[in-house]
This record gives structure tokens, C-alpha cells and sequence, in this order.
């Protein structure tokens, strides 16, 4: 993929995000229904990543 202007870079990072969101989003909804962890738990590991990924892809969109 070529990125040629700088609105592409923004954009592509987010729809990677997304994409990954989707994936671990329904990793951890997997791990709910098949060992039956505590909802507080998938929680706080959505919030953690969601908190991981802000700090990471910020720097790189600005």
C-alpha cells in the first residue's frame, strides 16, 4: 500500500485499530462464554488495552 498524502496515515491507523478492536473484542467475549471469567475482569483487560493502544497510536496520529 502506498500512503501518498498525510490524511491516509490517520485514517489507515484507525481502521487498523478498529480491526484489532473487533479481533481482541471478540477474543475476550470468547473467553467469557468458554471458562467464565468475572465480567469485571474483561473489563479491566478492555480497558488496559484500549489505555495501551491510546498512548501508543496518539504520538503517531499527531
Amino acid at each position: 500500500m502506498i500512503i501518498q498524502n498525510g490524511f491516509q496515515i490517520p485514517a489507515v491507523m484507525i481502521a487498523f485499530l478498529c480491526l484489532g478492536l473487533v479481533v481482541i473484542g471478540g477474543l475476550l467475549v470468547m473467553m467469557r462464554l468458554r471458562h467464565k471469567y468475572h465480567p469485571n475482569l474483561i473489563g479491566a483487560l478492555i480497558g488496559a488495552m484500549l489505555c495501551f493502544l491510546l498512548l501508543e497510536a496518539l504520538p503517531a496520529l499527531t
